[in-house]
């Protein structure tokens, strides 16, 4: 006979079995591996130090390893491809700059990502200025004479970038919109090579960031005529910023921050972003960056957002008043 103490035990048995599934089958909290940080440009760039400086730290923080993956190639775009595809589970990020994010839906037809249905803000890392510099054949000591050599000579001069569509080139773009001026772009694979023929005397001018080009402009081999920033950089306290120059408008940075696949749960965005920002404003990282040249940020994924919808219609404008295009 089936006693009602029985029925009770099966019942209770019963209800206690869709609680024991579901916590069977439940994710385990987030992150319980490794996190992918995918960078798109070779190891030793400006990217590269940025996330692996930060993702030291971001280790412990997490309590897994973190690992930088450096994926070259079509303007950062395989890499923006590779994370928009990635499972949205906070396990895969990438380093992206305005380049990624900004300048390339609006300089080529088609890309093999959307930046903005794709990838999710996480935060800005951090902020590296753009600074004008000459080599040796640009006899200027300030951005006025620099204009009025520029435009002095017959078919204005050339001017070298680190390459097409990045925050290099169309800083200087802005600059030639609103100076006035005529100048011809010379593509580089990267600042190393363009800086070395501006000291070399080759090409006369380009905008650089400081984290590459420090060493040039200590050494004296490219001098620095104007920093692209509201104030002056504290790494450079006797280079005047644009502004200081009467060229107000003419601000430009790379801006790299971390983003992850757009579908990626806004509670791990959050607790990547917690982490993240904190390895940031660690003493000894915080200082670590300001000497390699990068402002370091920190922001949270909607300062990010905002910063974005604005960075977008600034660029957008100048990329179809000026017709650039890439492909």
């Amino acid at each position: 006979m089936i006693t009602i103490r029985k029925l009770m035990a099966v019942g209770l048995g019963l209800a206690a079995l869709p609680w024991t599934a579901a916590t069977a089958g439940a994710e385990p909290a987030f992150p319980s591996k490794p996190v992918r940080w995918i960078v798109p440009y070779p190891a030793g760039g400006g990217s590269d130090f940025l996330a692996r400086s930060i993702g030291q730290p971001l280790s412990t923080r997490l309590g897994q390893p973190v690992v930088v993956d450096n994926k070259p190639g079509g303007n950062t775009a395989i890499a923006a491809a590779e994370t928009a595809r990635a499972p949205a589970d906070g396990y895969t990020v990438l380093s992206a700059d305005n380049g990624t994010l900004v300048f390339n839906p609006a300089l080529y037809k088609s890309l093999s990502y959307n930046p903005l249905k794709d990838l999710a803000p996480v935060t800005l890392l951090g902020r590296f200025p753009m600074i004008l510099v000459v080599g040796p054949g640009i006899r200027a000591s300030n951005v006025q004479e620099f204009i009025a050599a520029a435009k002095a000579k017959p078919g204005g001069i050339d001017y070298a970038s680190a390459g097409a569509g990045s925050p290099h080139h169309l800083a200087m773009e802005l600059l030639k919109v609103e100076a006035g001026l005529t100048m011809v772009h010379a593509p580089y694979r990267g600042a190393a090579p363009a800086l070395a023929d501006v000291a070399g005397g080759q090409v006369p001018a380009m905008m650089v960031d400081l984290a590459s080009g420090a060493g040039f402009i200590k050494g004296g081999k490219v001098k620095a005529l104007a920093v692209a920033n509201p104030t002056r950089l504290p790494q450079l306290p006797d280079v005047p910023t644009f502004a200081e120059a009467g060229y107000k408008n003419v601000e430009a940075a790379a801006l790299v921050g971390m983003v992850a696949p757009s579908a990626t749960p806004p509670e791990v965005i959050a607790i990547l972003n917690k982490q993240v920002v904190a390895a940031i404003r660690e003493p000894a990282v915080n200082k670590r960056l300001v000497e390699f040249g990068v402002e370091p940020v920190g922001s949270t994924p909607a300062q990010f957002a905002d910063l974005l919808r604005s960075e977008t219609a600034r660029w957008h404008k100048l990329i179809r008043d000026l017709k650039i295009k890439l492909d």
